[in-house]
């Protein structure tokens, strides 16, 4: 059967751990057909962004059109823009697309796991102005939440307030400070216009090893609404991937800083991630 098409729309990461790597073997793992527009290429490692270079506008423009004149894309993922001359462009390109558009999933990458700024305030502008608008759903962490709106609240909020951009919101992360009997917990907070945000929890995995995870998160959300999985449940099969991953790679020592989130895959438990209606 041939496989339904996604395109990431990110910056690369040298290490390997995030960025177009992350999301092109999270989609390869989900058994989609995964197509790449760069945005950015960008030295780094597990310590740290060190050089960024932009891709110019054109060049990125170029490569939409490719993809778009060429492939039955059903779902698009953004990463890492890096500009809000590239933000606003992907929208002209994505708004421009026959109806019935496809999935639009947007990770609004602001800030790196290692703190690097990887997107400045007129680029969190133009998300909110152009591109969240027409967004299926958009997956901030609550850092990124927070600089959106401009405001600091508590996620379910924040996830409330982004939403009534007309776009559904899943703000991710916030681990439980407390302790039980079967470990703690982290939650995400899913939001849909209109309504009141619901707390979708699932187990916290302790490790460092973490770099990636919100582009394997992102990107696992947007092969599972390429197959036609109800939002709800992609986001929770999203969630259950991506602490299936973290799980995997929570042992291993790689680099100086903290790890990558495993692109590898563990046949034992590689037919779970694949649940689809």
């Amino acid at each position: 059967m041939t496989p339904p098409v996604v395109l990431t729309v990110a910056g690369t990461d040298s290490g390997g751990a995030a960025g177009i790597a992350a999301d092109l073997a999270t989609f390869a793992a989900l058994d989609v057909h995964g197509a790449c527009v760069v945005t950015a290429v960008t030295a780094q490692d597990t310590t740290g962004v060190h050089a960024v270079h932009l891709v110019p506008g054109e060049i990125v423009e170029a490569q939409l059109d490719a993809v778009f004149g060429d492939l039955p894309v059903a779902a698009v993922k953004t990463g890492m823009l890096g500009s809000a001359d590239a933000v606003v462009g992907l929208s002209d390109r994505y708004r421009a697309l026959s109806d019935p558009r496809p999935a639009l999933v947007v990770d609004p990458v602001l800030v790196a796991t290692s703190g690097a700024v990887l997107g400045d305030d007129l680029v969190a502008k133009a998300y909110v102005e152009y591109l969240m608008p027409l967004a299926t759903v958009v997956t901030p962490n609550a850092d990124e939440a927070a600089a959106l709106t401009g405001t600091a609240a508590p996620p379910d909020e924040l996830a409330h307030t982004l939403a009534e951009l007309g776009c559904a919101v899943v703000v991710t992360g916030g681990v439980s400070t407390s302790s039980t009997t079967e470990g703690r917990t982290c939650t995400d907070w899913l939001a849909l216009p209109g309504d009141t945000p619901i707390p979708l929890t699932h187990p916290a995995i302790e490790t460092d090893n973490d770099h990636g995870t919100g582009c394997t998160f992102s990107a696992a959300l947007a092969a599972h609404l390429a197959h036609g999985t109800p939002l709800r449940q992609a986001v929770a099969h999203a969630a259950a991937y991506t602490t299936q991953q973290l799980d995997l790679s929570r042992t291993w020592n790689l680099g100086r800083g903290r790890g990558p989130i495993a692109h590898t895959h563990d046949p034992f438990t590689q037919e779970a991630s694949h649940d689809r209606p």
